[in-house]
């Protein structure tokens, strides 16, 4: 277990904690959270193996969020002095009392233990900013020239984006958590125009919880896979269009993680559900009044919330709220059984307490409720990808994510992916290009007929999951086996845009 880093712990944290606590306890705060963090993020891109352009951001700062009168006030500041941080408490509170005016809805907070002195680090084995710069450009650059050297590649984009998040998090009722988590996402994509078509083809390498080693060969065979890109690639462009119709379908987790994310991961947020994203991201059809009732998929269909999967980018050891992590129930053998809570969404419905998802994604935020990392469980003992394809006589194997459409409710969605191939008789033959599958959320996840074993599980995700006003940005795992899924109805892309 690697250690949080020595420069973030000589910050004066308790210092400016104990100062900004105190000041909202003599102003007549009912609850009040200090929140110091450091987030640094480095993106690199490259194109033909030439580099594009490199940030390097580095947010520093703290925020007290208050309850005083039953109404929420919200202050954040860089000075990192005793007395700024109580003017900062100050601040919060003056907005507490502005706000208690037009307040029509007394906030309560869940009960949640204390946790005094609790710290959690991600397992990872190589700090990504330990490495240098140089170091990075040149191993994507090596990777993007061994690309371009096939005559079958026109070109190539590689990006690299890393992430280092620290929190200090102290609250009135005694809870004190220092944590220190890093995620990594290394991205590359082949392009070629040949015979009037243009196409791309994408690494399915998800984003991950881990440090630099990730591209080593810890959790993932980079060269294995730009290996095959270039074949992976030339087929695609000279693939039949798909016949439009209805197709019985086996999507595999990098294609099915965003599925999840869209119609469960985001329809399941109590908040959401409730009406309190309505002005902007939207409601969710999986109203509460339906909790307990609502048969959601198929009997085979288990989804969990988990903070606490190893190497899931939402992961951590405490939530912003001061709550301690766990993975809880959110669909049970098909029915919705739960949703994901702060303190706040937990006690407003009578829930117990929260599942830890309360989130801010920078110093200068509060915190919000967001999402866990929502999974779909595999068979204990389910069958293996090769398996659920020899089990279709028509139908279609989906790999990779690409573009994709949901409405408002969460509910009406079509997506499509970096590739498809054709099954028959229970055989792959060959790639299909213009394929998107369209669905309500119900229908879709009612046919899911069969999930596959562990040894077809891969977590899936994204560093950009955005919620709230001001916007948030939030990253999320979503892991999930391969999947069948009988009469889907599939389009014809290029016949649907009117070509």
């Amino acid at each position: 277990m690697r250690q949080i880093d020595p420069d973030f712990l000589a910050l004066p944290l308790r210092r400016l904690a104990d100062a900004a606590l105190q000041r909202a306890r003599d102003l007549g705060a009912e609850h009040a959270d200090f929140r110091l963090e450091r987030v640094r993020g480095e993106t690199l891109s490259l194109f033909d193996a030439r580099l594009e352009g490199a940030s390097d951001a580095d947010d520093l700062g703290y925020a007290v969020r208050v309850i005083r009168d039953g109404t929420w006030g919200f202050a954040a500041g860089i000075e990192l002095t005793p007395e700024a941080a109580a003017a900062v408490a100050e601040q919060a509170v003056e907005v507490a009392k502005v706000a208690a005016a037009v307040n029509r809805e007394p906030v309560e907070l869940a009960p949640e233990p204390v946790h005094a002195g609790v710290t959690w680090v991600s397992p990872y084995d190589v700090d990504p900013f330990t490495v240098a710069l140089k170091d990075k450009v040149d191993l994507m650059g090596d990777w993007s020239a061994g690309l371009l050297k096939d005559p079958r590649v026109d070109h190539v984009s590689a990006s690299l984006m890393q992430v280092k998040e620290q929190k200090f998090y102290a609250d009135t009722a005694g809870t004190d958590a220092t944590q220190q988590r890093v995620r990594t996402h290394p991205v590359l994509t082949v392009m070629r125009a040949a015979d009037g078509r243009f196409d791309d083809m994408r690494t399915l390498a998800p984003p991950s919880g881990r440090g630099y080693e990730y591209l080593s060969g810890t959790g993932w065979d980079f060269p294995a896979e730009l290996a095959t890109l270039p074949e992976l690639l030339e087929e695609k462009l000279k693939a039949p269009s798909v016949e439009a119709g209805a197709y019985d379908l086996v999507v595999h987790p990098s294609n099915l993680w965003l599925t999840i994310h869209e119609s469960i991961g985001h329809a399941t947020e109590l908040d959401r559900a409730l009406g309190y994203e309505a002005a902007y991201a939207g409601t969710s059809f999986a109203t509460f009044d339906k909790l307990g009732t609502l048969a959601y998929g198929s009997p085979i269909m288990n989804v969990t919330g988990d903070r606490t999967a190893e190497h899931g980018l939402a992961s951590i050891g405490y939530d912003d709220e001061g709550v301690a992590t766990r993975q809880f129930d959110i669909i049970r053998q098909g029915t919705l059984v739960g949703y994901q809570l702060d303190r706040r969404m937990a006690l407003l419905k009578g829930l117990g307490p929260s599942n830890g998802c309360g989130y801010a994604d920078s110093p200068g935020h509060v915190a919000i409720q967001r999402m866990a990392n929502v999974s779909l469980q595999p068979a204990i003992d389910g069958p293996s990808t090769d398996e659920l394809i020899s089990r279709v006589e028509r139908g279609l194997y989906v790999m990779g994510d690409k573009s994709w459409s949901i409405d408002m409710q969460r509910y009406n969605f079509q997506f499509t992916g970096q590739r498809f191939y054709r099954i028959q008789d229970g055989r792959l033959t060959g790639q299909v290009r213009d394929v998107a599958y369209q669905a309500t959320t119900t229908e879709f996840w009612r046919s899911m007929e069969a999930v596959g074993g562990p040894g077809t599980y891969v977590l899936g995700g994204a560093f950009n999951c955005g919620k709230g006003q001001p916007g948030q940005v939030a990253p999320v795992s979503h892991g999930c086996p391969s999947a069948l899924f009988r009469g889907v109805k599939i389009l014809n892309t290029v016949q649907e845009g009117g070509k």
